[in-house]
């Protein structure tokens, strides 16, 4: 299981997040997202920790908490939704209206 942090500052880093979720645990892995066309960070990451227990305490520790001048929010990261090879809404995949 991974943790959702959001509303970062786009200046933060890896070792930034590190520093913080270390001390609540052994901190595993750390992933921030760029959007794809400007290389910019997109405002979130995700980090993992070594034990579930650790990543309670670091989600009731910093939900809510001011980091560089923004409130965090920090939760349960859930599954990555299945949004198919072609993205987009719904819409018809040809055939009549009638």
């Amino acid at each position: 299981m991974s943790i959702y942090v959001g509303n970062l500052s786009y200046s933060v880093g890896q070792n930034d997040l590190s520093e913080v979720f270390a001390e609540y645990g052994t901190v595993k892995r750390v992933h921030i997202p760029t959007d794809r066309e400007t290389g910019r960070m997109r405002g979130f990451a995700f980090v993992e920790m070594e034990t579930e227990a650790e990543e309670d305490a670091a989600i009731e520790a910093l939900d809510g908490a001011e980091w560089m001048s923004r409130d965090l929010k920090v939760n349960k990261a859930r599954p990555r939704e299945d949004r198919g090879s072609f993205g987009g809404g719904g819409g018809r995949r040809g055939g009549s209206r009638f």
